[in-house]
């Protein structure tokens, strides 16, 4: 009897071994695919993922911008106020509509920057004063409340889906990166979250060309950015004499690229991913 249930018992372990072994060899090509998933995003980004944002400016480099990011497969974020431009016209014209199509078609995102690029000048006593340096009011010190603060975030995004049909992010960028306190509340009471850039993101753009050459700058920007980086420059600046993006940008995203970083817009930035998620929808139907 002894020697019938210690069969018994060897053949059910050995049994036991069996399907364990099959449950693994089940599981494993999707545990192996996982892993291979995690090695492949490291080792085709190692040194991390850089975030580059563009505010629009006097759009005199918007077209070799967008050429030049499109040519390296590159997601940017960009952030529109209405400002003059090089054609004599503005930046959130009709005009611009079939540029502004163009780069929502090639995947990047998009945000606020103010629709007059307003200025923020004092907050006192509950009361924030901002200057515009565009539009009507353009040079003249208005005070806001947080209803007209509002408005001015969303005129861009309004605009900006007039000619394209695409929505812009609920995310914004002050003018200057001039915040406060009442101004960044005001801006998350209407769905709007702040983003700046990272000190070595300062791509430089619109310092002095005497001063701060493009070599200067080229070297600065491949030296000093770091993984998570969000950077800032602009699509054309009318003060610098020797302009930025023809003579940094290609070398710097292939100096970037060489160095083994990869690009993404805002939407995937753990900082702003959750909030984007939670309150794209709601400014749609806010606007209903």
């Amino acid at each position: 009897m002894r020697d019938t249930r210690a069969s018994r018992f060897g053949r059910f372990r050995r049994l036991g071994r069996m399907l364990a072994g099959l449950a693994l060899a089940g599981a494993l090509p999707s545990a192996l695919h996982a892993a291979d998933a995690t090695g492949a995003t490291a080792k085709a980004c190692p040194a991390g993922t850089l975030y580059l944002t563009f505010d629009t400016g006097s759009m005199s480099q918007a077209q070799l911008i967008a050429d030049t990011l499109r040519r390296h497969k590159i997601r940017a974020t960009f952030f529109l106020a209405n400002e003059p431009t090089v054609r004599q016209d503005s930046s959130l014209d009709p005009s611009w509509a079939p540029y502004w199509k163009a780069l929502a078609a090639d995947g990047h995102a998009f945000g606020t920057h103010t629709f007059d690029h307003v200025y923020l000048r004092s907050v006192r006593g509950g009361q924030v004063t901002m200057r515009p340096q565009f539009g009507a009011q353009a040079g003249k010190d208005t005070v806001m409340d947080a209803a007209g603060f509002c408005r001015e975030l969303r005129r861009s995004a309004d605009a900006f889906r007039d000619m394209t049909g695409a929505e812009m992010m609920p995310l914004w960028r002050a003018p200057g990166g001039r915040t406060a306190p009442q101004t960044l509340q005001w801006a998350e009471q209407c769905g709007f979250r702040h983003v700046g850039w990272a000190p070595a993101g300062f791509l430089g753009d619109e310092l002095a060309s005497d001063r701060y050459p493009n070599a200067m700058l080229l070297e600065r920007a491949l030296g000093k950015l770091r993984d998570g980086d969000i950077t800032m420059a602009h699509l054309g600046i009318w003060s610098r004499k020797d302009p930025w993006a023809p003579g940094v940008l290609e070398p710097l995203l292939s100096g970037l690229e060489r160095k083994g970083f990869c690009f993404a817009t805002l939407r995937e930035h753990p900082a702003y991913r959750g909030w984007i998620a939670r309150h794209a929808s709601g400014q749609q139907e806010g606007r209903r």
